[in-house]
C-alpha cells in the first residue's frame, strides 16, 4: 500500500475500483489489489463487461455450457456478469464484514434499456439481487426521473443500491430524498435498516469534457480562465448538499433507528484532458464518508504520485458556487449541460450492453453444437 492510498483512506475516501473480469478474478489480480492498493469495493457497468467479455479471458467453458443449453443471448449475458459479481463478492467478503457492511460491495447495474421505467427497473433490481446472492452486492439503478421512485421502492424492499449517472445538484437532491423515503417505508415495515447500505454515484470527468468544450468555442480569456474547474465546483457543492440533508432531523430520525447514509460516490474519476493533473479527481474531492471508484489506471496513478494533503473540498463551497456562477454568465446552461450528459450517459451504456448481446451472440451461435 502506497503512502497517498493509505492518507486517502485515513481522510476518510473509500477507494473503490472501476473495472471487473473474470481474468481480474481467477488471476488474483483483485486479491492483490485490496492487500496491496487498499482497494475495498468494485464497480462495474455495461461497458466494462462489453469490454471484458469481449476480450473472452475465462468465458469460454460458461459460453459453451450456455450454447448447448440453447439459452437466449439476454439470459446469457446475465449467466456471465452476474457469475462475476458473485465471484467478486466473495473475494471481497471479509472487507465487507470487517467494515460492518459499509464496504467490500460490488456493484452490477440493471439493463440499462430500462432507465426510463420505473417498474423494469424494479423487477430487474430484484432480478439481480436474486441471481448474485450476496449480501455485499449493490444494485445500479440511474438516476432519471423514472430510477427516482425506482430507487425508493428497492430500499424500501431492503435491496442496497448504488445510484448511477448524477450529474445535478438538482437530481442529486431528489435521489437522497428517494433513498430517505425508502428508508422510511423499510422502518414502517418493521425491518432492519442498518442491514441496508447505498451509494450515489456523481459523475465528474465528463462535466468538465463537455463543458471546457463550449469554453474553449468562446475562444475569450474569460472562457480560458474557468477551464477544469466546473466538475470539481459540481462535485463540491455536491458534498455540501450532503451535509446538509445529513444534518436534517428527517436524517437524525432515521440514524436513530441505526440507517446508514448515503455516501457521495465520486464516478468518472479519470481524466480525460491530458493537460490536466492524472489524480485530479482524486486529490480534489477528499472529504470524510465518500467513495472515489477509479479506473486502474488512475488508481495506480495514485499510488505512484497522488499528493494527499487532507480534506479538499468542506471550506471550497462559497468558491465553486462562483465558479458556476460565472460559467452562466457566460452563457453556458448548466442545466443544459447536465441533461445533455444524463442522457448521453444512458445512451452510451445501452450502445454498450446491444454491443455485448451482439458479442454474445456471435459467440452462442459459434459454440452451438451441430445439429443431427
Amino acid at each position: 500500500m502506497t503512502d497517498a492510498l493509505e492518507r486517502l483512506s485515513e481522510e476518510g475516501v473509500a477507494i473503490w475500483l472501476d473495472d471487473l473480469s473474470r481474468k481480474r478474478i481467477t488471476s488474483g489480480n483483485l486479491s492483490e489489489l485490496l492487500d496491496q492498493q487498499n482497494v475495498v469495493g468494485v464497480t462495474t457497468n455495461p461497458a466494462i463487461f462489453q469490454k471484458a467479455i469481449s476480450a473472452g479471458d475465462g468465458y469460454e467453458q460458461q459460453l459453451t455450457d450456455l450454447a448447448v443449453r440453447g439459452v437466449t443471448v439476454e439470459e446469457a449475458v446475465r449467466m456471465i456478469t452476474t457469475a462475476d459479481v458473485r465471484d467478486a463478492c466473495d473475494v471481497l467478503r471479509p472487507v465487507f464484514e470487517a467494515t460492518g457492511g459499509r464496504d467490500g460491495r460490488v456493484s452490477i447495474e440493471v439493463d440499462p434499456r430500462m432507465a426510463h421505467r420505473t417498474d423494469a427497473t424494479v423487477a430487474e433490481a430484484k432480478q439481480l439481487a436474486w441471481l448474485v446472492e450476496r449480501p455485499n452486492t449493490l444494485i445500479k439503478i440511474p438516476a432519471t426521473r423514472a430510477g427516482l421512485p425506482a430507487i425508493t421502492e428497492t430500499i424500501a424492499r431492503g435491496i442496497s443500491v448504488n445510484v448511477t449517472l448524477i450529474f445535478s445538484l438538482e437530481r442529486y437532491r431528489e435521489v437522497m430524498d428517494a433513498y430517505l423515503t425508502g428508508l422510511e417505508q423499510a422502518k414502517d415495515k418493521g425491518m432492519d435498516l442498518s442491514t441496508i447500505h447505498s451509494v450515489a454515484s456523481f459523475f465528474v470527468s465528463r462535466v468538465d469534457a463537455e463543458i471546457d468544450k463550449r469554453l474553449d468555442a468562446l475562444g475569450t480569456e474569460e472562457a480560458a480562465a474557468l477551464r477544469g474547474k466546473a466538475a470539481l465546483a459540481n462535485a463540491r457543492l455536491a458534498y455540501q448538499a450532503y451535509e446538509e440533508v445529513i444534518a436534517s432531523d428527517r436524517w437524525t430520525a432515521l440514524a436513530g433507528a441505526q440507517a446508514n447514509a448515503q455516501r457521495p460516490l465520486w464516478a468518472s474519476t479519470g481524466v480525460k484532458d491530458p493537460a490536466y493533473p492524472d489524480t485530479l479527481y482524486v486529490t480534489e474531492l477528499v472529504a470524510p464518508n465518500t467513495v472515489n471508484t477509479m479506473p486502474e489506471a488512475t488508481l495506480e496513478a495514485t499510488g505512484d504520485h497522488g499528493r494527499v494533503t487532507g480534506d479538499t473540498v468542506r471550506g471550497t463551497y462559497i468558491q465553486a458556487r462562483a465558479d458556476l456562477d460565472a460559467l452562466e454568465k457566460l452563457g453556458i446552461s448548466y442545466d443544459e449541460v447536465v441533461q445533455l450528459l444524463e442522457d448521453e450517459g444512458i445512451e452510451k451504456f445501452e450502445t454498450a450492453w446491444t454491443e455485448l448481446l451482439a458479442s454474445t451472440q456471435a459467440e452462442l451461435e459459434r459454440l452451438a453444437p451441430e445439429e443431427g
